[in-house]
């Protein structure tokens, strides 16, 4: 299966390319809805973000299993990054700062002394162009293109990224990111910030849903959630999703966080660049959810700081309404040299590969 779907990505990279441009402007803000069989999704060009993914449960009802809002104009005025295509660096960088080649870059504080996400204005909050929309057919497609300018939130180079959501196969969402620099080498990290729950997205936590974590390390991080550069063992710990566990068995040890927020080491195959990362099952629903990915890590995020937040149809969403499964590089990768390098070059571009399989079970 995993050599089926790297041919597949294959494909998809020669067929769709990079795109030579800037954006307009004056494009408009749009919905733009693709489906394939049981399965809904829509998404929008303000921040590249997943909008709603419908499918069906163990008894053929359709629910939506993403947390989000009724409007766009919500979505633009938006804090928790519902949805969202985080970058030009998702995660946090420490000190919202870096030296690269021998020059210091200062960036934008947005968290703190620290940039999360690639600052106050990052990639998911900015209009990105539609460069191709197929709503149906054998593989349905939206393709979003974003130039982000030399010195943007204090980042060095023009730098041209692309997303690209697909549907494929049976109940499959794809999702291609990629990024090429145009002038100047750049750390790039691009994540995506959907949070999902599998019993639908109006149907209170996921403290309750099993998860399996495919990574057998995190990186440790100080009070702020900013790497020390050092790694930690989970097995035995709160952190251990080695084997499927349920979600909120373990989430009292973690008070000072009020829930997961880490980086897991994927383990992967030796060999093999797409590796299972995670798994995730809600026994109500019967939902089930695997995530396949080339990045080195995985952002667990269980929502902890969601507060009375008015979602779709007038829903409330509070904390655990949602999880994040981010698949990317290491958090503040730019200032640790032991970290895999995020330094994105005009001769190596950027390229990050999510699957995420969608299936159901009766029992």
């Amino acid at each position: 299966m995993t050599k089926i779907f790297v041919l597949l990505l294959c494909l998809l990279v020669v067929a769709f390319g990079f795109v030579n441009g800037s954006v307009d402007e004056k494009e408009k803000i749009g919905i733009f809805e693709l489906k394939k069989g049981e399965i809904s999704l829509k998404v929008t060009n303000w921040g590249a973000s997943i909008v709603s993914l419908v499918l069906p449960d163990k008894n053929g009802k359709l629910g939506d299993i993403v947390l989000g809002y009724d409007s766009i104009k919500e979505y633009t005025n938006d804090s928790t990054y519902f949805g969202a295509t985080v970058g030009r660096v998702a995660n946090r960088i420490g000190g919202a700062q870096f030296t690269l080649n021998g020059k210091h870059y200062k960036l934008v504080a947005n968290e703190g002394n620290n940039t999360l996400h690639g600052g106050l204005r990052g990639f998911s909050d900015v209009v990105w162009k539609v460069k191709r929309y197929q709503r149906e057919g054998p593989s349905p497609i939206v393709t979003f293109t974003y130039h982000s300018f030399d010195g943007e939130e204090g980042f060095p180079g023009d730098l041209l990224a692309t997303v690209s959501y697909i549907l494929t196969g049976k109940n499959q969402l794809v999702i291609i990111m990629k990024a090429k620099a145009l002038n100047k080498p750049t750390p790039v990290n691009l994540a995506n910030h959907a949070y999902w729950n599998l019993g639908g997205q109006n149907s209170g936590n996921i403290l309750n849903e099993v998860i399996q974590i495919f990574g057998s390390k995190i990186t440790i991080v100080d009070s702020k959630l900013i790497p020390t550069g050092k790694f930690a063992f989970v097995k035995g710990t709160a952190y251990d999703f080695l084997k499927p566990q349920i979600i909120g068995s373990k989430i009292n040890q973690l008070a000072k966080t009020k829930g997961y927020d880490i980086n897991y080491v994927l383990d992967g195959e030796k060999g093999k660049k797409i590796k299972l990362a995670a798994i995730v099952h809600d026994k109500k629903s019967g939902r089930s959810l695997e995530l396949y990915t080339n990045a080195p890590g995985l952002q667990f995020y269980t929502g902890n700081y969601i507060k009375d937040v008015k979602g779709k149809s007038g829903y409330v969403y509070k904390a655990h309404a949602g999880l994040c499964l981010e698949s990317q590089a290491f958090p503040d990768s730019v200032n640790h040299p032991n970290f895999p390098s995020t330094i994105v070059t005009k001769e190596k571009p950027y390229k990050h590969y999510m699957l995420f399989k969608f299936s159901t079970k009766s029992h």
